[in-house]
């Protein structure tokens, strides 16, 4: 597999354990911060899931880092960078991977890949390493969603939809825009119609729990970036950066007791094995 592939992992609410030794300290410390519990909820549920996809990734990708530390997720501290991005932590040591988070209806995704320092030409907008993942539920999305952030060809897509697929598209296209925006390590502090977003014509919108390409091009960067989304459950789930040519790769979720666990799930495998 081309190192610089994406990998992600999905997790739900009910999969995060009610203990917290898996926290870093200064986790703990951003956790006693959170003012309401619904944001402790959505923290505790993305660490989860990010610190269990680095758990899975690391043991072959960096084995004598992971094996100085020991199997143990409280080693591991995913912290947000001045930007808001998050970033991976070992023993005091930023690790080289990049990460992206994402949650929506008590499911949530971790993406990842590890830097690829000078084996890309990226851009000052898009530079090579960065990565962005998002996931939302498909539901009624409002007209001023369309008309205040979709660019006019895509509003166009949305009017020329079926009414059946309306909240799919929609969902697809604001999800896809999120995660270029994150690949930028912007977010929604810019303007989402800087983001293009370009499906296939053979894109099928009722296909489920597999990986269908797209693009975005953003206003300013010379390239476009590459991107991967599929429906799963009732989420729509994208990931979006710079060469991403081939489909993610999804993580497995080790078992504290199965260390030697494969660290790859087929795409077609059964969705139990995301289960911890």
């Amino acid at each position: 597999m081309s190192a610089s592939a994406a990998r992600w992992l999905q997790q739900r609410q009910d999969q995060v354990p009610s203990a917290l030794d898996w926290l870093a300290e200064l986790e703990r410390q951003r956790l006693a911060g959170l003012p309401f519990a619904k944001r402790q909820r959505d923290f505790l549920l993305g660490r989860w899931t990010a610190k269990r996809a680095l758990a899975a990734w690391l043991p072959t990708a960096i084995p004598e880092l992971w094996a100085a530390f020991g199997p143990s997720l409280s080693e591991l501290t995913v912290r947000a960078a001045d930007d808001g991005a998050p970033e991976a932590w070992l023993g005091g040591e930023r690790l080289p991977v990049t990460l992206s988070l994402s949650h929506s209806g008590g499911h949530a995704v971790a993406a990842l890949r590890r830097h690829l320092p000078g084996s890309a030409q990226g851009s000052a907008a898009v530079p090579p390493r960065w990565l962005g993942a998002d996931c939302e539920r498909v539901e009624p999305r409002s007209e001023l969603l369309v008309a205040d952030f979709f660019t006019a060809e895509e509003a166009a897509q949305v009017a020329a939809c079926a009414p059946p697929l309306r909240d799919l598209w929609i969902t697809l296209l604001w999800s896809a825009k999120e995660s270029a925006l994150k690949a930028t390590r912007q977010g929604l502090r810019e303007d989402a119609r800087r983001a293009q977003v370009r499906l296939p014509d053979a894109t099928s919108p009722t296909a489920r729990g597999r990986w269908q390409p797209l693009q975005v091009e953003l206003t300013g960067a010379p390239d476009a970036l590459d991107g991967w989304w599929q429906v799963r459950e009732d989420l729509v789930i994208t990931i979006v950066g710079l060469g991403l040519t081939a489909p993610p790769s999804r993580l497995v979720a080790k078992a504290p007791d199965a260390p030697d666990a494969p660290e790859v799930a087929e795409d077609e495998a059964p969705e139990a094995s995301d289960a911890p």
